[in-house]
């Protein structure tokens, strides 16, 4: 058997357990509207696909994922509730030198139920864990739901609330701006000195003096930016003990149970933070239920941080012990938001997750080298 017939031969075993766990089988187009795409991530999604053109339907992308085109086919008429399989191609830019795949299969499993969204995520974490537990990986969770709530315990504004939501994904660019609304880090000479100007003349002066419109803001767009900028500027910083407290929260790992306690604690300083700890707290005895040990499941509050944009609640991963070089052979988590964006305004709670088949074939061989 050759190694791709192989590595089919294993991704339809990883999806007839899907299949048996009672999910119906769909599949996805290869080439996905990037507009889709670009408005759900940004520029920042170009880096990682591969873009082309069609004459007839503009602007597309290799599929990087089956997640969105899977909630769209749901919220254009699934059933509720529904549980989805897949198999398939996907495709990632990768750095240079990394060695990664740019095409690679994933077998995925999907669940939208709205009727006890903590029993869906502890049903597909416990299949995923099941399935790969021959392979004796190691499991990590996370909760983006509980840093998303952290943030909204903050004393400051609901805008610089939402820039820091919008980039909890993004760590290296969500620590700078927790920099600089706590005040470490000093505003940019050239934001100093733009803002003394607008303190003087104001932005719709300051705008009118630079000269005719040119690209695409009209200049009313461009004094609202520049009002919106000074604004920010006289807010006073987020209190220190409030940055503090993100800060533990962020560098959080234990097992689930103590890490459940400490939150708890926290919850003293962030009361805010309740409703997020009350719902891990239903996850803990769903995933008992369904036969999870929770004293050995680790919880890592950072996990989930650098994958796609859409989780914003628990995340998982299963990672092969001791290989830094392999990237996770299954992940997943909650999606609840992506399916109010794609189902305008609908939504239904969502959770799911994705396997590498080729990464089981490399580590069921013994070592994968």
């Amino acid at each position: 058997m050759s190694d791709k017939s192989a590595l089919r031969a294993e991704a339809a075993r990883l999806q007839a357990i899907f299949i048996a766990a009672g999910a119906t089988p769909v599949e996805a187009d290869l080439l996905l509207p990037a507009e889709t795409l670009l408005d759900l991530y940004g520029e920042d999604i170009r880096a990682r696909a591969y873009v082309t053109h069609d004459p007839d339907r503009g602007e597309l992308m290799l599929r990087p994922d089956f997640t969105v085109p899977v909630v769209q086919m749901h919220m254009q008429g699934g059933a509720d509730p529904a549980r989805y399989c897949y198999m398939g191609e996907v495709f990632r830019t990768q750095a240079a030198g990394s060695g990664r795949p740019s095409e690679y299969l994933q077998v995925g499993y999907e669940v939208f139920d709205r009727a006890d969204p903590t029993r869906a995520d502890a049903e597909v974490f416990a299949l995923f864990s099941r399935a790969l537990a021959p392979l004796g990986l190691r499991a990590v969770t996370g909760d983006i739901g509980i840093l998303a709530a952290a943030i909204d315990t903050l004393t400051t504004s609901d805008a610089r609330k939402a820039a820091l939501r919008r980039h909890i994904w993004r760590p290296r660019r969500f620590r700078a701006l927790i920099d600089r609304f706590t005040g470490k880090q000093a505003m940019p000479p050239a934001r100093v000195t733009l803002m003394a100007a607008m303190e003087k003349q104001g932005a719709a002066a300051l705008v009118a003096a630079a000269g005719p419109e040119i690209g695409l803001r009209a200049m009313a767009e461009v004094a609202a930016r520049l009002d919106a900028l000074a604004a920010d500027a006289a807010l006073p910083p987020i209190p220190a003990a409030q940055a503090e407290v993100l800060g533990v929260i962020l560098s959080l790992k234990a097992m689930l149970p103590d890490a459940y306690e400490q939150l708890r604690d926290i919850c003293v300083d962030l009361p805010g933070l309740q409703p997020a700890v009350d719902r891990l707290a239903a996850r803990m005895d769903a995933l008992a239920t369904a036969g999870v040990d929770l004293a050995h499941l680790p919880f890592e509050a950072n996990y989930g941080r650098t994958t796609m944009e859409y989780y914003d609640g628990f995340v998982f991963g299963f990672l092969a012990a001791g290989r830094h070089d392999l990237p996770a052979v299954a992940s997943g988590g909650r999606y609840d938001a992506l399916t109010r964006i794609l189902g305008n305004g609908r939504a239904i709670p969502a959770v799911g997750g994705v396997i590498r088949p080729e990464l089981v074939l490399r580590l069921s061989a013994g070592g994968g080298r």
